[in-house]
């Protein structure tokens, strides 16, 4: 199944070929002559004005079984937490692109751009999946230290220590695994020995779960009413 090409205009042109230039220096895509499958490249708009570029899999997921290996509850991985002195979150580098494809995959995850055709050589968001298969490693390399010490959410890990003296111990238990699978964290996202920070979308502490400040910065900057008729709007 080959999509039919997609056309963009001068400035999206511009974007691709240097998001593919990231993609080749760091060993994740290359070029492909004969693929299986060809896709499209789509663009998706970020904040600051910015794009992140995507691969449209559609046909290829329908093609593909689905994986029903089961993801965690976020309600317990974030309860669990609770009554540890210290935490630390980790968030894996460029997730997905961390597991490598089989050679004989590659060329049914191809796509076409304006100057060539390119297959990823590692796993892609976008594939249907991509988080089932990224859970099932994670499970199998922290599973001695899952509800333990540690809790993981496809690329989100948390490492928990009831006492805050073994809060070290814990992080070079958690060290020594990523290191022996070759697994690598992007520090820009970590916060390591704290006492509370954001975790799948939550604010936990020792605590518990609190209000995250940025869901509810409308209602702490809201003006406290003066009057009957501004009461009445909040009701």
């Amino acid at each position: 199944m080959k999509q039919k090409k997609k056309h963009f205009g001068p400035e999206k042109d511009q974007i691709i070929p240097a998001e593919i230039d990231k993609l080749v220096a760091a060993g994740h895509v290359e070029e492909i002559q004969f693929p299986e499958w060809l896709s499209n490249v789509v663009l998706v708009p970020k904040l600051g004005g910015k794009w992140r570029m995507c691969i449209n899999f559609r046909d290829l997921n329908k093609a593909c079984p689905k994986d029903f290996y089961p993801l965690p509850r976020i309600d317990q991985l974030v309860d669990s937490k609770s009554g540890c002195e210290l935490l630390s979150m980790m968030d894996a580098s460029q997730g997905y692109h961390q597991i490598m494809l089989a050679p004989e995959d590659r060329k049914r995850v191809s796509f076409i751009t304006s100057a060539d055709t390119f297959c990823y050589v590692a796993m892609s968001f976008g594939l249907k999946n991509a988080g089932a298969t990224y859970q099932r490693l994670v499970d199998k390399i922290f599973h001695s230290q899952i509800g333990r010490n540690m809790e993981v959410y496809i690329d989100d890990m948390l490492a928990k220590s009831k006492k805050a003296q073994d809060h070290v111990a814990d992080l070079e238990e958690t060290f020594s695994v990523l290191r022996k699978y070759k697994l690598k964290l992007n520090l820009g996202k970590c916060a390591f020995g704290v006492q509370g920070g954001r975790f799948l979308g939550y604010m936990v502490t020792q605590r518990g779960i609190e209000a995250n400040p940025s869901k509810i910065k409308a209602i702490l900057d809201m003006k406290t009413p003066s009057n009957v008729n501004e009461v009445q709007r909040l009701t």
